[in-house]
């Protein structure tokens, strides 16, 4: 079956405002039920408008277990019109902005408030691994595959002898992603990390070693979603959305993961936005492992297939240098509230 032919429309006056990022912390013993409320309230307090005015909720979150967006819009008070729960693991944060974008557009709600936000209480790990390991990556956990690092393990060996990718140039990712986290008060890594220090360190799962690894934490991002004249109409700056794709890695192009979903549509990401990838300044990747990273600079544009590690090399990721990547630290050295992301 051929490609279909489907206009898809830009954003029109759609606006993300009112950015909440609560301080990460290793470990919480309050509930992710907490530290979504306490996002919310911040979003309230931020933006102005009534929690009673908000009439869209988009949840992400690994913690809430039993409860879903539906609960959690009852616990919170909130009387919504449209709401989501979106299950996509730590991509879930910027998924669950992209389908509030298209709610607000098509007039379902007016106001939605985007939470990504999880606990991770003193010895959960365990029963969150098992869970990950049995319910998300069913087909290699027969095999013994427990959580990601195994998985990511095969996928980064083959791609690094496929394109002569070494450990030296993946680990320039993490040392200007620390760099960059040293700038954040929010971030959970607060010392330097060298590339000595990142090859140097314990093995994971080879190749994985331990500075590959993002660290499960506590905390919560959130944001509002709103057409753009309503944002001027209560005070509110806000950021244009001007693209966005969404393409799931599931699918059998390639017999081993090379590319992510998103290079076949970053096509359209661009001409929808109406930029080229030199018209970029700014990068955030998605971050669960440098070697994912590097493969999302070759997919969107910035350097070709297989370029990646020259592309490391060649250009400072670092605020300051001339190719700023994940200015936040990233869940690297940021760290990981399994919700997601939502900014950089």
């Amino acid at each position: 079956m051929g490609k279909f032919s489907i206009d898809r429309r830009a954003y029109d006056d759609v606006v993300i405002t009112t950015p909440v990022s609560l301080p990460y912390v290793r470990y919480s013993e309050q509930s992710a039920h907490w530290w979504i409320g306490r996002a919310l309230r911040a979003l309230v307090d931020g933006s102005g408008i009534e929690a009673r005015d908000i009439d869209g909720f988009c949840l992400s979150s690994f913690t809430t277990a039993p409860d879903t967006a539906i609960g959690l819009a009852e616990h919170l008070g909130l009387s919504v019109r449209w709401l989501d729960h979106v299950p996509l693991g730590g991509a879930s944060g910027i998924t669950g902005v992209r389908r509030a974008a298209r709610a607000v557009q098509t007039g379902d709600c007016d106001v939605v408030a985007c939470i990504g936000a999880d606990t991770n209480q003193r010895g959960s790990f365990g029963n969150t691994l098992a869970n990950f390991s049995r319910f998300s990556q069913d087909a290699v956990y027969p095999y013994g595959a427990g959580g990601t690092n195994a998985s990511f393990a095969l996928i980064a060996r083959n791609y690094m002898e496929t394109f002569n990718v070494s450990r030296e140039d993946l680990g320039r990712i993490a040392v200007a992603q620390r760099s960059n986290a040293l700038k954040n008060p929010n971030a959970l890594m607060k010392e330097p990390l060298t590339l000595d220090q990142y090859i140097n360190a314990r093995p994971i799962a080879d190749p994985i070693h331990l500075f590959d690894c993002v660290m499960p934490c506590a905390g919560a991002e959130a944001v509002l979603v709103m057409r753009q004249d309503t944002a001027r109409a209560c005070g509110i700056a806000g950021a244009r959305l001007r693209s966005s794709i969404e393409r799931h890695n599931a699918r059998s192009i390639d017999p081993m993961q090379t590319s992510g979903g998103w290079v076949e549509d970053v096509g359209e990401l661009y001409s929808m936005a109406g930029v080229e990838p030199n018209d970029i300044d700014v990068v955030q990747t998605y971050d669960d492992y440098p070697v994912i990273c590097m493969m999302q600079m070759e997919d969107l544009g910035f350097c070709r297939k297989g370029e990646g590690a020259e592309f490391v090399r060649s250009h400072d990721l670092r605020i300051e240098g001339d190719f700023p990547h994940n200015t936040s630290g990233g869940q690297l050295s940021c760290g990981q509230a399994a919700g997601g992301p939502m900014s950089g």
